[in-house]
């Protein structure tokens, strides 16, 4: 059964994750806007720290929709991927939710256009790494998952480019965008179950929760202005099934152990893509 569609009314909270370790990363020259000095890093209340978290739950709910049945008497590994992603959300957000509501909701919180920004500059970076590494398919299969209709860097790179016509500076990629892309690449390498981990869930969250905190900001700061980074050629749905299908191939090679391993990354993931989503509010 499909989850309930996330809200961003809904009090919503994950559990304490660990932070992750830095890791040093290399300046991102790819944007073909001019960039302005590098942001300060701020400090985060406890408070703020959880409804970052929030966010990354409601980013991963909606479009995480149970996969289509595969071989008979066999349950698709994609569920099991979405499965453990949905115990990370609370009852208020999804049927099978374990987590307590920690924090307000994020309704209340007030987004600034330079946060808004820093995290639009920061998702770039993590797609465009995405994209890189499976075209450079260092490792075989990946290259299942070139051209799925899902790739952002394009389309931020458009928006990015609208907010620069608008007179705003655009900053440099932060620390929360390239620690995460170092990540993404060193996983690529040593660790592709991780990896496809980490790509499951920025690219299933981000085109359901994640629609969502886009359009509360976009009524908030940008006079309703809907940015391509929110819009998709083609059927939304099918080229998620798509993606979904790609994914339970790839996966029906692993061994349990491999399987498993993939979804003990899922809180690292989530920890990950909610130092971005951290942007938008401070």
């Amino acid at each position: 059964m499909a989850p309930a569609p996330a809200s961003l009314t809904a009090s919503r909270a994950l559990s304490p994750l660990l932070a992750p370790a830095r890791v040093s990363s290399g300046r991102w020259s790819s944007l073909s806007v001019s960039v302005g000095a590098r942001p300060a890093t701020v400090a985060v209340s406890v408070a703020a720290l959880t409804a970052q978290r929030r966010l990354v739950a409601a980013a991963a709910a909606t479009e995480m929709a149970p996969a289509a049945s595969g071989e008979e008497g066999s349950k698709p590994f994609i569920e099991e991927m979405r499965a453990v992603a949905m115990k990370l959300h609370t009852k208020d957000q999804a049927r099978e939710g374990e987590k307590e509501p920690q924090a307000p909701p994020v309704a209340k919180w007030e987004p600034s256009v330079e946060g808004y920004l820093r995290f639009l500059v920061d998702s770039r970076l993590v797609f465009q790494t995405l994209e890189d590494i499976v075209d450079r398919a260092t490792v075989p299969w990946y290259a299942e998952f070139r051209n799925t209709g899902l790739e952002r860097s394009e389309a931020l790179k458009k928006d990015l480019e609208w907010f620069k016509e608008q007179g705003h500076t655009i900053p440099e990629p932060s620390d929360p965008g390239t620690t995460y892309s170092s990540l993404l690449e060193e996983l690529s390498e040593k660790d592709p179950q991780a990896f496809i981990c980490h790509f499951y869930n920025v690219y299933f969250a981000h085109t359901a929760g994640g629609r969502m905190i886009g359009k509360k900001v976009s009524e908030k700061i940008l006079n309703k202005k809907e940015l391509e980074f929110y819009k998709w050629e083609g059927n939304l749905t099918q080229l998620l099934q798509n993606v979904r299908d790609k994914l339970n191939q790839v996966a029906s090679s692993w061994s349990r152990e491999e399987k498993d391993h993939c979804l003990e990354e899922t809180e690292k993931s989530f920890t990950y893509s909610g130092q971005l989503l951290r942007h938008i509010f401070t």
